[in-house]
């Protein structure tokens, strides 16, 4: 029987995308902490880092159908980068899935965009409706937090990009 975590996620606050998260992402491991089990906490410590692509399959299926989601969408773009840039694509692609017209139509509008950092937030926000997706029908349980988790990953990652805007260090990296 799955455990189902009503306390702990009835006290979560809402996430929006492109707004500034109320819960830091470490915040929410602390919380996640003192509720949830040691391997399921280890499971979202997991999908969250940087190698979550070296994940094995997991007892969830909200992470698997991220990770099939968030890969396709990858090789979707490595395809169009490889292909504007007149290289082989092979070497650039993860084990393949099959990508469906929705993340080639995702990929190719991102490629499009005429800023860097435009791309990058409609990318961000074809991922959080993705997970929006993916969340749906999971409401107390491990997959709702996995999603959290990493809609908190994506807001955190917004704060940096506007700080690091409001500081001018993008406009020097882009300059360049």
């Amino acid at each position: 029987m799955p455990n189902y975590y009503i306390y702990l996620i009835s006290s979560l606050p809402m996430l929006h995308f492109a707004t500034k998260p109320v819960l830091s992402l470490k915040g929410f491991l602390n919380s996640c902490a003192e509720l949830v089990n040691q391997p399921e906490l280890a499971l979202i410590q997991q999908a969250i880092s940087t190698d979550a692509y070296a994940l094995g399959v997991s007892g969830s299926g909200a992470l698997l159908k991220w990770k099939e989601f968030d890969k396709a969408l990858r090789n979707e773009l490595a395809r169009a980068r490889a292909i504007r840039k007149k290289v082989p694509v092979e070497k650039f692609l993860r084990q393949a899935g099959q990508s469906d017209m929705n993340i080639i139509h995702i990929a190719q509008a991102a490629i499009r965009r005429t800023s860097i950092l435009e791309a990058e937030k409609y990318l961000d926000l074809k991922r959080w409706e993705a997970l929006d997706e993916i969340s749906s029908g999971h409401y107390f349980d491990l997959d709702f937090l996995l999603v959290y988790a990493l809609k908190l990953v994506i807001l955190e990652r917004w704060e940096k990009i506007n700080f690091s805007d409001k500081t001018g260090i993008i406009e020097k990296v882009l300059s360049n």
